[in-house]
């Protein structure tokens, strides 16, 4: 499947190492953004099919971002990526239309999850994982 997906991350070395663990499959990165404006106007202009999204960024954070992307399309899964303890963040990011979070300590994992998220295209109001 050719997945178009947005990487929002502040980080260069995050950024490449999103993007060398995508590159593994046949993924496309459509875009990426480093703050939270700018990934809501990558947002509406590519029409991605997934995003990965940081929980720490100048102006707004994954929280905020995850919850105006999803008014726009909740059809769009959403995965928080982040250093933070991701049970901490439960309430939040569900209440945000987030579909998973992952630790960047386990950032292989976002194959996974991404490849879990697939599997619910279509499907509004996926519960976080």
């Amino acid at each position: 499947m050719d997945l178009r997906i947005l990487v929002v991350e502040d980080s260069d070395t995050t950024r490449r190492i999103i993007r060398a663990i995508l590159e593994t499959r046949e993924w496309k990165i459509c875009g990426e953004a480093k703050n939270g404006r700018a990934a809501i106007k990558q947002f509406r202009k590519l029409r991605p099919d997934i995003v990965i999204l940081d929980l720490t960024m100048p102006d707004l954070n994954g929280i905020e971002v995850a919850s105006r992307l999803s008014k726009i399309d909740p059809l769009v899964p959403l995965i928080l990526f982040t250093i933070s303890d991701v049970d901490q963040l439960f309430d939040a990011a569900s209440g945000a239309g987030i579909y998973a979070a992952v630790s960047k300590a386990r950032a292989w994992d976002l194959i996974g999850t991404i490849e879990s998220a697939t599997a619910h295209l279509g499907s509004p109001g996926q519960p976080i994982q």
